[in-house]
């Protein structure tokens, strides 16, 4: 930890998004006067999505960047202070905790870890252009937007199989790319898709580059075969990219226990992580359903179990 200016709170919530803000509510609700650290993108993962509409509430969907405002104004309403920087280094092996920013050190007598986690993306110019028009990384989020289109999947774990699986919900053909000849998900994810008449493998397949026009969406998708070297266009309105997560954990280290993924462990039913008196909620510790709903659920999950222990230190 650099010498800077000390600044000490009750209870800071490190990271934005639904897991956060919604942390950030029931927290000052309980007069824990709350301070958010919130992070240069504030808002996390949903301020790049263009229309929700499986949140409950908007019955006409919602702009994820507004769903995201909306949020961040109601956590205001309650007087929640929130500050626009970025973690860079924490202390948790003492009390009270350390969180450093660009700016100034805070220490706090509870955390709540908001983070999230980052999608993985396969770098290309084209696949960035088209994020958000046509190009998604959440097919529980986005499949419903192609329905009765043709859509392609990347990946060969059992993400990507799980996700081709259920876009054949909506869609009229999804295509699996695979760069290998062999996928990586387990034996019976593998029968699921194999049995699957919607479902097409691309094997030994990269993208080259997703096709549209400056300002319109997605119109298809050309491909390369690594063997043969050959490349075609395989007709499709829609590209998901299922090759993992990233935990937005590096500013923890090693202080907080993980998974072999990465994803912060919290204890039982609760949102306890290994160190009593930090709390994990949203995409940071669920690599399962990394919904805005779920994430709203396990922040408020989080603000409750933080107010409790809090109250057991008086």
């Amino acid at each position: 930890m650099s010498e800077k200016e000390i600044e000490h709170h009750k209870l800071i919530i490190v990271g934005s998004g639904p897991a956060g803000y919604t942390a950030a509510i029931y927290a000052a609700r309980a007069n824990l006067h709350p301070v958010m650290i919130s992070g240069f993108q504030k808002g996390g993962q949903l301020t790049t999505t263009t229309e929700i509409d499986n949140f409950p509430g908007f019955p006409q969907g919602r702009d994820g960047n507004e769903l995201m405002s909306d949020m961040e104004k109601q956590a205001l309403r309650f007087e929640t202070v929130i500050i626009e920087d970025e973690v860079t280094d924490t202390d948790l092996k003492s009390k009270p905790f350390k969180v450093e920013t660009y700016g100034k050190i805070y220490t706090c007598d509870a955390l709540i870890v908001s983070t999230g986690a980052t999608a993985k993306y396969l770098g290309l110019e084209s696949e960035t252009k088209f994020k958000g028009r046509g190009v998604s990384a959440c097919a529980t989020c986005d499949g419903f937007f192609f329905k009765g289109k043709d859509v392609a999947v990347v990946g060969g774990g059992d993400t990507a199989v799980e996700e081709a699986i259920y876009l054949t919900n909506f869609c009229s053909k999804v295509y699996l790319l695979h760069r290998r000849d062999e996928l990586r998900a387990s034996k019976a994810m593998q029968q699921r898709a194999f049995d699957n008449p919607k479902v097409e493998i691309l094997w030994n397949t990269e993208i080259d580059e997703v096709i549209g026009g400056d300002t319109g969406p997605m119109e298809d998708l050309r491909v390369v075969n690594n063997k043969t070297g050959e490349k075609r266009e395989i007709g499709v309105k829609g590209l998901f990219i299922a090759v993992g997560h990233k935990p937005n954990t590096d500013i923890f280290g090693d202080q907080l226990e993980t998974d072999e993924n990465g994803y912060l462990i919290t204890e039982g039913k609760s949102t306890k992580t290994n160190i009593e008196g930090v709390f994990a909620c949203g995409d940071v510790m669920d690599s399962k359903y990394r919904q805005a709903i779920t994430a709203a659920g396990t922040g408020c999950m989080a603000a409750i179990d933080a107010e409790r222990w809090l109250a057991e230190q008086i």
